[in-house]
């Protein structure tokens, strides 16, 4: 349903002269000083979006994720047409609605009921189509007594209410949908993701931002996590989710994904890498699974321990401590071994994680690692909607009503 290929948007920082006074002043600022005026053409411009490539397919919720100002309006802004891209193309086919920020899409002077036809009227309806659907829009919107007043009259909660009903009711094929909905209150928002998970399911082709995780879990197949204008990562949901929480965990601003460490040669012994050894997957530091779940921990023996122990802990982004545990009176010969721990069940919430390990003689401390790569929890989620009631723990219960 869309196509992109190597799309790129530059802008210009800065406000523009005006035009009548443009040419001349920079006529003048060329003569007098070249390069400065070819530093202050290159300073004054960047790229918002730079050779973005994508594809969504038919029936497919995709979601973008990113900082602010990664570039993820930018995109949804050429994909509705609104942004003409600098350079490359996008393909859409199909009917789009969008709805990118509060005041878009709708007529200020005209009421809410004649908005909903005129809305349906560029989706290509006609008016006894628009009458079957415009109660529930209403009633949806939950503006009975407003739905003939002037939308310019309307707050920014009951523009999105109305905004959103009109969108997901009048089943445009493609819906394009910014993180707008942040601006209405949690009962509505819970209403809008319960209505986009029908609207996907009726196979209608959705393109989503938002900084709710779990709404991106809950409703997308597919997540691209757009940073500084590039895509960084383009995948499934839970997997690119838990990267980029990972990234935002350590505070990543560089782009580096910190998968690598120089750590200094002990003289003892030193850990050399970690590992899920079950279930065996694509990354060896991604969990897919609840369980059951094999880890284990390489360290490298210059002398022979008689005595030894082996600490382990795991700690969430927030530097909590989940678990922990120690082994001891272990004894170990020179060379390399494999330190195993096995769970059952690993009920974590999606997210990043660390482990930190440690191995002993005596009471001497051979070596002490806060592991990397980080551990990278990309499993179903089975917690609250909301982000504010997810605990730490993702433990998969069965609801009834008897």
């Amino acid at each position: 349903m869309i196509r992109a290929e190597n799309l790129g948007k530059r802008y210009r920082r800065g406000a523009l002269e005006q035009p009548e006074d443009a040419l001349r002043h920079v006529l003048d600022r060329l003569v007098r000083a070249p390069l400065a005026v070819f530093r202050q053409q290159k300073q004054e411009t960047f790229w918002a979006l730079e050779d973005v490539s994508l594809e969504v397919k038919e029936g497919e919720v995709l979601g973008l994720i990113g900082r602010n100002g990664a570039g993820k309006t930018t995109l949804l802004k050429i994909l509705s047409r609104i942004t003409r891209p600098t350079k490359g193309w996008a393909e859409i086919r199909g009917k789009v609605r969008s709805l990118l920020e509060v005041g878009t899409g709708f007529h200020g002077e005209l009421t809410g009921r004649e908005n909903t036809y005129f809305a349906g009227s560029i989706l290509g309806m006609r008016k006894q189509e628009i009458d079957r659907k415009l109660d529930d829009i209403v009633a949806f919107a939950e503006l009975e007594k407003f739905i003939d007043t002037p939308v310019k009259h309307y707050s920014s909660g009951m523009y999105v209410r109305l905004a959103f009903a009109v969108a997901a009711h009048l089943e445009p094929e493609i819906l394009l949908v910014d993180e707008v909905l942040a601006v209405g209150d949690i009962a509505f928002q819970k209403k809008c993701m319960g209505k986009m998970g029908d609207v996907a399911k009726h196979g209608r082709t959705i393109v989503l931002v938002s900084h709710q995780m779990n709404q991106m879990r809950r409703l997308c197949q597919r997540v691209a996590w757009i940073d500084d204008g590039h895509i960084r990562m383009n995948g499934p949901t839970h997997e690119v989710v838990s990267a980029y929480e990972s990234a935002m965990a350590r505070g990543e601003r560089d782009g580096n994904d910190g998968k690598t460490e120089e750590r200094r040669a002990r003289a003892k012994g030193r850990f050399l890498r970690w590992e899920i050894l079950e279930p065996r997957g694509v990354d060896p530091h991604v969990l897919t699974t609840l369980g059951p779940v094999t880890v284990s921990f390489v360290v490298e023996l210059a002398e022979t321990i008689r005595r030894g122990d082996h600490g382990v802990a795991l700690f969430n982004s927030d530097r909590q401590l989940i678990w922990a545990h120690a082994a001891h009176n272990l004894e170990l010969e020179t060379g390399i071994h494999v330190l195993s721990h096995t769970f059952p069940m690993l009920p974590l919430r999606p997210g990043a994680y660390q482990w930190q390990v440690t191995i002993w003689e005596d009471s001497e401390q051979l070596d002490h690692w806060d592991a990397l790569p980080e551990l990278n929890v990309a499993t179903e989620i089975h917690q609250h909607y909301l982000d504010a009631w997810n605990g730490i723990l993702n433990i998969p219960a069965q609801f009834a009503v008897h």
